[in-house]
This record gives C-alpha cells, sequence and structure tokens, in this order.
C-alpha cells in the first residue's frame, strides 16, 4: 500500500529536531532508522503528517564506559551494538539480541534507539533491555529525565515517551561475566518471534518476555521466585 501525504524535514542536531517537532505538533513523528515506523505508514495504521528525520545525528551514535554502566546512544546501528567490544564484555546478551533482529540489512540500517522507542511487545531488543535492568534518557522540551525500563512500556506501541521528547540514549548496567540466555521460537529465520525470553543472572536474576503480551514484560513472579530460592523447573512453573 501507499503510505498517506506527509512533509519531511531533516534535522541538524537535537535541538533542531525538538523544534521541529514542536512545530509539527502531535501528527509529527521521528524518523531514525524506519524500519519499525515505514511499513505501519504503508499500512496507513500510522498517518504523520510530518516526519523529522534524526538518522544523520551521529553524536547520538556512540558506545561509551559509564564506570558501572554503558552509555549507549539511541542512533547506534544494531550492527554496531552487536559488535562493539564493550557491549560484549559487559552486556554480551545485549550484544547477542542485537546480533538476531531482522536480517544484514536490517541491522545496519535499524536503531536501538528506534526499536526501544517503538515498543513493540514482539521486539526483541525491549526485552533484554528489561532483563538487563537498563533505563533511558528523554530530552524534551521540559528538559531531560531518565525512565527506567520497566515503567516505559504503557501499551500497545505506546511508551512513557511525551509528545515532542526524543528517546537519546540508553543507559544498562554492566553485567560483565553474568549467566544469560536469550531463545526465541519463530516459525522462520528472521520472522519475529512468536514467543521469546531474555533472563540475565547476575546476583538477582531479570527476565524480559517477547511477545508474551500487549506490551514487552518483565516476568515478575518468576523473579520472585528465583530469589526466594525456587530452582529454575519451580519458577517456570
Amino acid at each position: 500500500m501507499i503510505p498517506a501525504p506527509f512533509e519531511y524535514q531533516r534535522a541538524g542536531s537535537v535541538d533542531d529536531a525538538l523544534r521541529l517537532l514542536e512545530e509539527g505538533g502531535e501528527d509529527a513523528k521521528l524518523l531514525a532508522g524506519g524500519h519499525s515506523l515505514l511499513p505501519l505508514m504503508k499500512l496507513r495504521l500510522a498517518a504523520p503528517t510530518l516526519l523529522v528525520d534524526i538518522g544523520r545525528l551521529r553524536d547520538l551514535s556512540y558506545v561509551r564506559d559509564g564506570g558501572d554502566s554503558l552509555a549507549i546512544g539511541a542512533l547506534t546501528r544494531h550492527r554496531d551494538v552487536e559488535t562493539d567490544p564493550l557491549v560484549r564484555e559487559h552486556a554480551p546478551i545485549l550484544a547477542h539480541v542485537a546480533g538476531q533482529v531482522g536480517d544484514p540489512q536490517v541491522r545496519h540500517r535499524g536503531t536501538i534507539g528506534g526499536s526501544i522507542a517503538h515498543g513493540d511487545p514482539a521486539s526483541d531488543l525491549p526485552a533484554a533491555a528489561l532483563a538487563l535492568g537498563a533505563s533511558f534518557k528523554a530530552v524534551g522540551p521540559g528538559g531531560e529525565r531518565s525512565i527506567p525500563a520497566a515503567d516505559f512500556f504503557r501499551g500497545f506501541l505506546e511508551t512513557a515517551l511525551q509528545p515532542g521528547e526524543i528517546l537519546t540514549e540508553i543507559v544498562v548496567p554492566k553485567a560483565t561475566g553474568a549467566g544469560w540466555s536469550f531463545q526465541k521460537f519463530n516459525r522462520r529465520a528472521q520472522d519475529w518471534a512468536i514467543v521469546g525470553v531474555a533472563a540475565v543472572r547476575n546476583g538477582s536474576t531479570g527476565i524480559g518476555l517477547v511477545n508474551m503480551g500487549s506490551t514487552p514484560l518483565r516476568a515478575r513472579a518468576v523473579e520472585e521466585a528465583l530469589a526466594g530460592g525456587a530452582s529454575a523447573e519451580e519458577a517456570a512453573a
């Protein structure tokens, strides 16, 4: 299908993007890699009147060592998350999950921030962020704020981001040497997961679920059971 008509503006900076979003109002949407938004536009499930392209803001593409955490710019491509040595050392599940997203073309264009901000319950990276206890930095007209991953996903394709806000950074607590696993079931390679789970054991256990509800979910009952001394089999039951 063909998207509804829209205007297009390319932002030169975060401040420029914030200005364009304010001018565009509620019907303005951000465009990063485009692999989440454009399919919805083609089906007319989304019909923004203005697209603000932030895909070329290279100052939002980075991985930095923040001491006890990693700071990952929202426009960091999936492939860069997958191959970054800091991510591989301190958050290996995140590197692994990024390598499971779509196909090579998608991983070289799609961004971690776009995947998180889209809030699709069938997406892999939100589950990994939940399991790791990540938080997200957003910038808007009211300044900057930090949103825990556990409070970020509000409804189907709905997040805690306010109108006019931009997700700028993912902050991931280091899980160096932690036990972890990511499993998903799909019918064909590169399909969306029918179901999936991301688990991290780093003192306590964090578990994120893929496509198990209207939002990316934490398996809190399983986490609590494990914290209480239950075996993996007992917690799963």
